[in-house]
């Protein structure tokens, strides 16, 4: 069966308010209903916004620190607070910039988004986002007695890439990778080293539906993707690897000498 994608039209929605349903209500108004082995993908940014984690920068109080990052990097001091509060570690940056990480979540400036949120306010990452997808995977169950996957999702830059794809901040109900290790390739040469992505690859195509900027298309159904799913609890490390061992920035930290 082939993979299809339906992005799900709903309503933007102002202060806090229930995600799961808002999910009943789109249902609804899109005529689409969900099915056992379907996976949901969910903005984060929607998440968010559900819980309330929408800031007014004016009322930020800015510290030392903050101050000191805001002009290392170029940014308003503001931001710059927000940064530190929502990072566990700061690695470094360019104008306008910092890599951050939070819960092993590499992101330019802690995931925080002012695209999505109206003017003098930011959006910041979903509270827990782990126990909320399995909230409303559990949820899922109980109303239509169906197994679906969840995956919460956001848009990232990838290095040396022009333009952004999706990312999986969180998931439930799904395998989240694919162990290759083992498997053979084309060539009959045994895999060592290869994982599947899973929810970040599901993540990505349902980004490509939902969009970035005004379709307000915060859910969208993968259907037929032959992901895996699982009534386990997803624990976040599962997904993520410490900084520290990512290629990328140990590469970085240590350049070839010349």
């Amino acid at each position: 069966m082939q993979l299809t994608v339906l992005p799900l039209l709903a309503e933007r929605m102002e202060g806090k308010f229930d995600v799961f349903k808002v999910l009943l209500e789109t249902l609804g108004k899109n005529n689409t209903k969900l099915q056992d082995g379907d996976v949901l993908v969910i903005s984060t940014k929607y998440i968010s916004n559900s819980q309330g984690r929408i800031i007014e920068l004016e009322k930020i109080r800015i510290s030392d620190e903050g101050e000191e990052i805001s002009k290392k990097f170029q940014l308003k001091p503001e931001i710059a607070e927000i940064i530190i509060r929502e990072s566990d570690k700061i690695f470094g940056g360019i104008g306008g910039f910092v890599i951050t990480s939070s819960d092993n979540i590499m992101a330019p400036n802690a995931g925080i988004d002012k695209s999505n949120a109206k003017k003098g306010k930011a959006i910041l990452y979903p509270i827990k986002p782990y126990l909320i997808a399995e909230q409303i995977r559990r949820k899922i169950f109980l109303k239509w007695f169906i197994h679906v996957g969840i995956i919460l999702a956001d848009s990232r830059l990838m290095p040396a890439r022009i333009g952004t794809s999706g990312v999986a901040i969180a998931c439930a109900g799904i395998e989240p990778v694919l162990d290759m290790r083992a498997k053979k390739d084309l060539d009959g040469n045994p895999l060592k080293v290869t994982f599947q992505a899973v929810v970040d690859n599901l993540a990505t195509i349902a980004n490509h539906k939902m969009g970035e900027s005004t379709e307000s298309k915060p859910f969208a159904i993968v259907r037929n993707s032959g992901a895996k799913l699982t009534d386990r609890k997803i624990n976040s490390l599962e997904m993520a690897i410490s900084p520290d061992q990512c290629v990328y920035v140990r590469g970085l930290s240590n350049p070839a000498k010349s």
